[in-house]
C-alpha cells in the first residue's frame, strides 16, 4: 500500500475506514517483519488514539482516526529506521521476500529447528498472494478454527473470530475472540460454509486440521490449512476414534501420536484435597482460559531468558506474559508452563504449548503484568520474580505457592483405583497402544523390584521384567542386619550363616515377582553393588549394629573403614563380588530355583533368567555360570523338580562388548546396561557430569543431548553393535535386550530396533511410551 493505491482503493470500496484501517496494519506489520523495528511504539500510538477517541477496540476508530495512526506510525518508523517509510510497492515487496528468507537465520527460527530436531539445510520459500480483507465491515471478519477440540478431541468445530478484523487480531490477541459457536447465530451462511469445509477437509487428510480463513462482504475465503497441534487427550482420541471408524490403519494411528504425549497421559496431576484448600483459603489469584492440559508450579519469571536461566538448575519456571511471539520459542520449551494475560485458544502460546506438551493458561484478563518490573497484580496481590505460582492446565486456574500432585487418569485405572470402563482416556490410550502392538517388532520388557511394580508394568503392557535389581530387596529394616552382618563376617561360614537369614527373604521376594508375571521371562540381576553402600556410616547406627550382632565396635568400625574404596563404582562389585564370595551367588541362585519350584507348583508358569552383572572378561562368566548351575541343579534335583531357566550377562563394560564373541560362549543372553556402558565409555561420572558440565557441553555442541537420557549412538551405540554383531556369530539367536535408562527413550528405542536387539526394558511407567515408540521405529525403518 502507498498513498496512490490507498487512494484508489477508496475510490473503488467507498470504505475509506476500510483502507486506512489496512494500511495502518500494514505500516505496523511492515515495521516489524521486515524492518525490525520494535512494535512497542506502534502499539502505544494505537493505545493513544484509541484513548483520544474514547473507545475500547480498533473497531471504534473512524476513517479519519485510522488516517492520523498510519500517517504517525510511518514518522514512527522513520525515526526507528533513520529513512522514510518505501512508498514504492515494488519496494515494499522486494523488502519483504528478502525478510522472509532472512526470517529463516534468525534466532526464533534456529530454535524451533533445534527443539524439533530440523536440518537447517532444507531451507524456505516464498509465496505472493491476492489478499482477502475481512475487515471492510460487520459483513467482514477472520477466525481460526480446529475441526476438532484439540484439548479434548471431542469432534466438533473448535476455535475464535472476530468480526471486522484481520487474522492478526484473532492470534496475537489484541482483541478478545469469540467463540466459533456463536458464528452460527451471527453469521449462519458463513458457519453453514465453514461446517462443510471441516466435513471436507477431513475426508481428505484424514486428520483433524488447524485452519484460517476470512470472509469478505459474507462470503468464506480458506486462508490455509495444516495438521492441528493437539494435546496428549486430544491426539490419542483423535487417532483412536479415526481407526475405530477404520478412516485411518493401525500404521496411520501410531504415526499420528507421539511418545511425549503418552508422558503428559502419565504425567501427576494436581492433588484434589490440596487444591481444594487453596481454593477455600483464598488462593487462587484469577482464572483464565485452559488452552494445555497439566499441572505445573515454578518460580515466576516475565522474559524467556530467565526462563531458561532457571531450567539450567534444574528448577524450571512458569513464563509470564502479557502475550507470547515466536522470539519466546527457547524460553517457552525450558518453561515448566506458560501463563498470559491476552490471548484465546488459537493464541501463539496456545498452540505452541500443546505442541510441546507444556501446561498453558491464556487470556487470564485479571493479571496486570508489569514485564520490565517483574511483577504481576491479581486483585489487590503482588507476585514478583522468583514467588512461586501454580497453574492447572486443565481449569485455567493461578494459584499462590506450590501444590502436591497426584496420579493422572491412566495411572488411577493401572492401580485399580478407578473402573477402566469409566475412562474414556484409558480406552482411547488401549486402542492406539494395541495399534503399537500389530506393528512393533521389539519386545518391550520392565525395570521392576517389587511385585507390585511388575504387576503396574504388566497392566501397562510389559511382555516381562527385563531388570530385577536384587540388592534393592536387601535395605528393608528387617533384612538390612543380616546383610550386614554377611558383609562384615571374617569366615566363609559365618557369611553363610548370615545368608540363610537372607535367602528365605529373596525366595518370597523372587515367587512374588514369578506370580506377578506367570507365563512370562523375568529376568534377576544378581548383587551388583559395592558392599559398603549396605554399612552404617554414622556412629549412632554404628553402635546400634554393634550392639545388635554382638560385635566390638572399634572392630565394625576397623571392618567398615577396610570396605571403603578409592573407586568403588569401578571397584569390587558385580561379578567379582561372586568371584571373590561365591556363597553370595549361590544363595541368589537358590533363593530364585526355590522361588521357580514353589511357583510352579501353583500352575503358574516360571521363566526365570539369572543375570550376571560387570562382567570384562570372559572366564568371570565361565566360573559364575558354572557356580549357578550347579546350584541350580542341586535345588531341582533336591525337588525332584524341572524347571527350565538362563543364565546370560548385563554388558556394561566396554571390554565385554569388543569380547563378545568369547563372552557369548558362556550366555545364554546379553542385557545391555546402559548407564554403566554410558559412564565408562565417555569415562564420566553420571553423577557429577550433569551439574558439572554436561549443560556446557551441550550448549556448546560438543555433545548433541545428554548421554545419560539418550544413547550416544555413535560411541556408546557402537559398541552395542559390536557386542550383537560378535556375541550373534559366536552363538546365532543369542536373545539381546537393554534395560538401562535409554530404554525408554524414543530415539534410543529407535536405534535399539535398527541393530536387531529382541526387546528394551524401561520403567513400569515408560512401559506405554516403549511400545509406541518401538512401533514408530518399525514404521520408520
Amino acid at each position: 500500500l502507498t498513498p496512490e493505491t490507498a487512494a484508489a482503493l477508496e475510490r473503488k470500496t467507498k470504505n475509506a475506514r476500510f483502507v486506512w484501517d489496512a494500511y495502518r496494519r500494514f505500516v505496523q506489520m511492515f515495521a516489524s517483519v521486515v524492518a525490525g523495528v520494535a512494535h512497542e511504539p506502534f502499539e502505544q500510538a494505537l493505545s493513544g488514539a484509541k484513548e483520544k477517541a474514547g473507545v475500547k477496540d480498533d473497531t471504534g476508530l473512524t476513517a479519519d482516526a485510522l488516517k492520523d495512526l498510519t500517517s504517525l506510525e510511518k514518522r514512527i518508523y522513520a525515526s526507528e529506521k533513520g529513512s522514510a517509510f518505501p512508498d514504492d510497492p515494488r519496494d515494499q515487496l522486494r523488502a519483504a521476500i528478502e525478510a522472509v528468507f532472512a526470517s529463516y537465520w534468525g534466532k526464533k527460527a534456529e530454535d524451533y529447528r533445534r527443539i524439533e530436531k530440523i536440518a537447517s539445510s532444507l531451507g524456505t520459500a516464498v509465496t505472493v498472494q491476492a489478499m482477502v480483507f475481512g475487515n471492510t465491515g460487520d459483513r467482514s471478519g477472520t477466525g481460526v478454527a480446529f475441526t476438532r477440540d484439540p484439548t479434548t478431541g471431542e469432534d466438533r468445530l473448535y476455535g475464535e473470530w472476530l468480526a471486522n478484523a484481520q487474522g492478526e487480531d484473532v492470534v496475537a490477541g489484541i482483541r478478545t475472540p469469540r467463540p466459533i459457536a456463536q458464528l452460527e447465530t451471527a453469521l449462519p451462511e458463513v458457519f453453514s460454509s465453514l461446517q462443510r469445509v471441516k466435513e471436507t477437509l477431513e475426508r481428505r487428510f484424514r486428520d483433524a486440521q488447524d485452519i484460517e480463513f476470512t470472509w469478505e462482504d459474507g462470503k468464506l475465503y480458506l486462508l490455509q490449512t495444516r495438521t492441528a497441534k493437539r494435546g496428549a487427550v486430544a491426539a490419542v482420541r483423535i487417532a483412536a476414534d479415526l481407526l475405530r471408524a477404520r478412516t485411518i490403519d493401525a500404521k496411520e494411528a501410531v504415526s499420528r501420536v507421539e511418545p511425549r504425549q503418552f508422558q503428559q497421559l502419565l504425567a501427576r496431576i494436581f492433588d484434589v484435597e490440596a487444591k481444594a484448600k487453596a481454593q477455600k483459603d483464598g488462593r487462587v489469584l484469577a482464572s483464565g482460559l485452559p488452552a494445555s492440559p497439566g499441572a505445573a508450579s515454578g518460580p515466576v519469571v516475565f522474559n524467556p531468558e530467565d526462563a531458561e536461566a532457571f531450567a539450567k538448575t534444574g528448577k524450571p519456571a512458569i513464563l509470564v506474559r502479557r502475550m507470547t511471539s515466536p522470539e519466546d520459542i527457547a524460553g517457552m520449551h525450558a518453561a515448566a508452563g506458560l501463563l498470559t494475560s491476552v490471548g484465546g485458544m488459537t493464541s501463539h502460546a496456545a498452540v505452541v504449548a500443546r505442541g510441546m506438551g507444556k501446561c498453558c493458561i491464556v487470556g487470564c484478563a485479571l493479571l496486570r503484568i508489569d514485564e520490565a518490573a517483574n511483577c504481576f497484580q491479581a486483585g489487590d496481590r503482588w507476585v514478583k520474580k522468583g514467588e512461586r505460582i501454580s497453574i492447572d492446565g486443565f481449569t485455567g486456574e493461578v494459584i499462590l505457592g506450590d501444590l502436591p500432585t497426584q496420579d493422572s487418569e491412566v495411572v488411577e485405572v493401572v492401580q485399580g483405583r478407578r473402573n477402566p470402563a469409566t475412562s474414556r482416556v484409558f480406552g482411547d490410550v488401549d486402542t492406539v497402544l494395541r495399534a503399537a502392538d500389530s506393528v512393533r517388532r521389539l519386545r518391550v520388557r520392565a525395570n521392576a523390584d517389587t511385585p507390585e511394580d511388575a504387576r503396574v508394568a504388566r497392566y501397562l503392557g510389559a511382555e516381562g521384567i527385563g531388570l530385577v535389581r536384587t540388592e534393592h530387596m536387601f535395605f528393608a529394616e528387617d533384612r538390612i542386619l543380616p546383610m550386614r552382618e554377611m558383609i562384615l563376617a571374617d569366615t566363609v561360614l559365618a557369611r553363610k550363616v548370615a545368608l540363610a537369614k537372607l535367602l528365605p527373604y529373596q525366595r518370597a521376594d523372587f515367587a512374588g515377582m514369578f506370580k506377578a508375571m506367570a507365563g512370562l521371562p523375568v529376568t534377576i540381576r544378581l548383587l551388583d553393588p559395592p558392599l559398603h553402600e549396605f554399612l552404617p556410616e554414622t556412629d549412632a547406627i554404628q553402635r546400634a549394629v554393634a550392639s545388635r550382632i554382638g560385635m566390638d565396635l572399634h572392630e565394625l568400625q576397623e571392618r567398615v573403614k577396610a570396605h571403603q574404596e578409592l573407586n568403588p563404582m569401578l571397584g569390587h562389585r558385580g561379578c567379582r563380588l561372586g568371584v571373590s564370595h561365591p556363597e553370595i551367588y549361590e544363595m541368589q541362585a537358590r533363593a530364585v530355583i526355590e522361588a521357580a519350584c514353589e511357583v510352579s507348583h501353583q500352575d503358574i508358569v516360571v521363566k526365570p533368567e539369572i543375570m550376571v552383572p560387570f562382567i570384562g572378561v570372559a572366564k568371570e562368566l565361565e566360573i559364575l555360570r558354572k557356580l549357578i548351575v550347579d546350584e541350580a541343579e542341586r535345588v531341582l534335583a533336591e525337588r525332584g523338580e524341572k524347571i527350565a531357566y538362563s543364565v546370560g550377562t548385563m554388558i556394561e563394560i566396554p571390554r565385554a562388548a569388543i569380547t563378545a564373541n568369547q563372552v557369548a560362549r558362556f550366555a545364554d543372553f546379553f542385557s545391555f546396561g546402559t548407564n554403566d556402558l554410558t559412564q565408562m565409555t565417555f569415562g564420566i561420572s553420571r553423577d557429577d557430569a550433569e551439574k558439572a558440565f554436561l549443560p556446557d557441553y551441550e550448549a556448546k555442541g560438543i555433545l548433541p543431548e545428554n548421554p545419560f537420557a539418550v544413547l550416544d549412538r555413535d560411541g556408546v551405540g557402537g559398541l552395542v553393535e559390536i557386542a550383537v554383531e560378535r556375541g550373534r556369530r559366536e552363538k546365532p539367536g543369542l536373545k539381546c535386550g537393554i534395560c538401562g535408562e535409554h530404554g525408554g527413550d524414543p530415539s534410543s528405542i529407535a536405534f535399539c530396533h535398527k541393530v536387531g536387539l529382541d526387546y528394551v526394558s524401561c520403567s513400569p511407567y515408560r512401559v506405554p511410551i516403549a511400545r509406541l515408540a518401538a512401533a514408530r521405529a518399525a514404521l520408520s525403518s
